[in-house]
This record gives C-alpha cells, sequence and structure tokens, in this order.
C-alpha cells in the first residue's frame, strides 16, 4: 500500500509531442477567448478595442491565469492532456507544486512581455526623435535576441525533451504527467478494419483516375437505350446542322466526324483529346476523320 501511494506521488516525463500539442492548445484557447469577446463588440462603433487591445488581450490572459497556472498549476492545454507543472528547482524527485514566486513570475514573462511588446510598439512607431528611435532599435534588438534563445531552447528541448519553451526554463518548471498513463487496449478487429479500409481507399485512389467515366456512361447508356435509329426531328437539326450534339447549342466552327451529327470544334476536339476511343453520344459511331462542314450556316437560318 505504501508503495503504490508513493508511486502515485512520483513524477512521469512528458513526451515532447504532448508538450507541443499543449502549447497549441493554449494559443487556440487564447484566440477563441478573443473571438468571442470581440463578437460582444460588433454592434459598436468599429475601432473601439483598436487603442485598448493590449490591455484587453493582457485582462483576458489574467482571468485565463487565475483560473489556470495559479489554481491548477497547469494550462488549459496541459490539463486536457492530463499534464502538469512541477516545480523542478526542489531536490526531492516527487511532485511538488509550483511557489507563488514562480507563478507570479509566469505571468509577468507570458502576459506582462507579450502587452509590453505590443504597447512599446504602438508607443513608438510614430515618434520620429532621437532619443524615441534609439529606445526602439534597443526594444528591437531585445526582442530579437530574445526569439534567437526561444530558437535555441527549442532546439535544446527537442534533443532532451524538457522546457518546450524559455520561460519554463527561466523558472524551473516542468511538464510532467498527473497520474500514471495506462496502455489503451486496442482490439485487433477494430485495427484490421482501419487498415482494410485505408488500403482500399487508397485502392480507388489510384483506381479513378485511370477508369473513363464518360465512355463508361455512354456505354451504360446505349445498354438502357439502344439506338433504333435518328426521329424526325433529328434528322432535321442534323440536316441544318442548327445544334452541336455535345453542347446543344448552335455549332460553333461546325465539324463532323462521319455521323450525320455535327459538332462545335471546341467540344469535339476536347473530347477526342481527352478519349482517343471517343464515340458520337447520338449514334455510338467513333471518330474516324474529323472534318468541317463544307457548306456554310447563316446565323439568319436561326430565325426562321
Amino acid at each position: 500500500m505504501a508503495s503504490s501511494i508513493g508511486n502515485e506521488k512520483s513524477v512521469n516525463p512528458v513526451l515532447r509531442i504532448s508538450q507541443l500539442d499543449a502549447l497549441e492548445l493554449n494559443k487556440a484557447l487564447e484566440q477563441l477567448v478573443w473571438s468571442q469577446f470581440t463578437s460582444c463588440f460588433h454592434g459598436f462603433k468599429p475601432g473601439v478595442l483598436a487603442h485598448f487591445e493590449p490591455e484587453v488581450k493582457a485582462f483576458l490572459c489574467l482571468i485565463l491565469w487565475k483560473f489556470t497556472v495559479y489554481s491548477k498549476n497547469a494550462t488549459v492545454g496541459q490539463a486536457i492532456l492530463n499534464i502538469q507543472y512541477k516545480n523542478n528547482l526542489s531536490q526531492t524527485e516527487k511532485y511538488q507544486p509550483l511557489s507563488k514566486h514562480q507563478k507570479l513570475w509566469y505571468l509577468i514573462f507570458t502576459v506582462g512581455g507579450r502587452w509590453l511588446e505590443e504597447r512599446c510598439y504602438d508607443l513608438f512607431s510614430n515618434c520620429q526623435q532621437q532619443s524615441f528611435c534609439k529606445i526602439k532599435s534597443y526594444i528591437s534588438f531585445g526582442s530579437g535576441l530574445l526569439k534567437l534563445c526561444g530558437l535555441v531552447n527549442f532546439l535544446i528541448f527537442l534533443r532532451k525533451g524538457t522546457f518546450a519553451t524559455l520561460t519554463e526554463r527561466i523558472l524551473g518548471i516542468r511538464s510532467v504527467f498527473c497520474k500514471p498513463q495506462s496502455v489503451r487496449q486496442i482490439g485487433f478487429e477494430y485495427m484490421n478494419r482501419e487498415l482494410l479500409w485505408h488500403g482500399f481507399a487508397e485502392f480507388l485512389i489510384y483506381l479513378l483516375p485511370l477508369i473513363n467515366v464518360q465512355k463508361l456512361k455512354l456505354k451504360i447508356s446505349s445498354w438502357c437505350l439502344p439506338i433504333a435509329g435518328l426521329s424526325n426531328s433529328e434528322n432535321t437539326l442534323a440536316a441544318h446542322c442548327r445544334e452541336c450534339s455535345l453542347c446543344g447549342e448552335w455549332p460553333t466552327m461546325p465539324h463532323t466526324i462521319g455521323c450525320p451529327h455535327v459538332f462545335c470544334y471546341y467540344c469535339i476536339k476536347s473530347n477526342f483529346l481527352f478519349d482517343m476511343y471517343f464515340t458520337c453520344p447520338k449514334c455510338g459511331s467513333e471518330v474516324h476523320d474529323l472534318q468541317p462542314l463544307k457548306y456554310k450556316i447563316e446565323m439568319t437560318e436561326l430565325r426562321v
């Protein structure tokens, strides 16, 4: 019994992908809260929050910090993934919650640093004095240096698997699992069904581009509706050459393929290039020779 209690209090390392997923969930939550908050001001004059946007974002992040890191030692993304922050500065391997100083400095580094960067950019963006320009250059240099340190920290994180952010490394807070992770039991029937379905889907993706759907449709229609000869109206249209057998419109640059029907040049050419075994949709004749119509069609005949 004592050994089981000791195992519950011991910490478990967190995978790199779980720590990165927690960070992405935190960003998604902040964006969701901000979008929901700004939707409350859609009926107001545009630009109401523009002058106070950094302060409003900082206030919302302060509320999130109060109910997450301060009270539960974990962000929302970590709570979803069963992760908590551990005070890594303590000498013991057992789980130790964050101290108040660590929580406060976490707030200053995450929320205060972001607010300072946004507000300083707004303050010094329109100032043209030499002193303000120097301060702006110093702030830009400091911001770039912090980003470079963050990149170095991320590379170290990929190598060792601890301290996903620079703030965590500076404050000595580490992500650990709240409870021991149990292995999920997945039945072989489920895995076989998933593998079979994925294999069948990949086979269909490979097979469908090889099938000539248009020719198959014409073949099926010829079986279902066998051609018993042309009707009088179709013979009249073919004789006067007033209708394209593909688009049904007045033929543009009319051409024939050896059957009594007439086609637009672009209609028959595009279909023939797409399918070298193209057949006439009216009578099923193959393309023997693509030739322009030998006599002229006057547009005035359409009005007759």
